[in-house]
């Protein structure tokens, strides 16, 4: 039985996407506030907005007559951006040091892009979703949730992409040294 070298951190990487999964399933408003509050200061800043909490609604903005609420978390992109990164780097990781503390790296590291791109995506919808809805006479919930697909889907792919170029440029050269 040909058991790969990295089958345990891959299953211990993938239970914990499972729990946080289930986590996300149980959770609240409240428990997302690691995501959605900075998600909404960004977004304050960008689009020159304040938000007022409403406890079980979320972060209302009266200006742009918004609310980012638990929908808008963007915890499935952390999830899947997380598994994604871990599975690159393990891949090009040699030691079982490095693969160990790969994980709250990752973890972290994907939270912050998360918040960004999140962020981003949030923001593309609110500056094209009604012109949008206009040409293409779609509801805006279609538009909205069509945006957030292409933007997230867009942001793994690139990601995927540069990291995994990254990654073998920097053990090419680090081999030849």
């Amino acid at each position: 039985m040909n058991i790969s070298k990295n089958s345990y951190y891959y299953i211990f990487g993938t239970v914990l996407f499972v729990l946080l999964k289930f986590g996300f399933k149980q959770s609240n408003l409240e428990d997302l506030t690691f995501l959605l509050k900075p998600t909404d200061l960004l977004l304050s800043a960008m689009v020159g907005s304040s938000s007022e909490y409403i406890d079980n609604i979320g972060y209302y903005h009266q200006k742009l007559d918004v609310v980012i609420d638990k929908s808008c978390a963007g915890f499935n992109l952390w999830t899947i951006l997380f598994l994604m990164l871990l599975y690159l780097f393990l891949e090009h990781s040699k030691t079982h040091f490095i693969k160990m503390i790969v994980f709250p790296l990752i973890l972290l590291f994907s939270l912050v892009i998360t918040i960004f791109v999140n962020t981003a995506r949030i923001f593309v919808s609110i500056i094209s979703q009604n012109t949008l809805s206009e040409l293409l006479h779609l509801q805006t919930h279609v538009i909205h949730e069509g945006l957030g697909i292409l933007v997230n889907l867009s942001f793994l792919i690139v990601t995927y992409l540069i990291t995994d170029t990254l990654i073998k440029k920097y053990t090419h050269h680090a081999q030849l040294t």
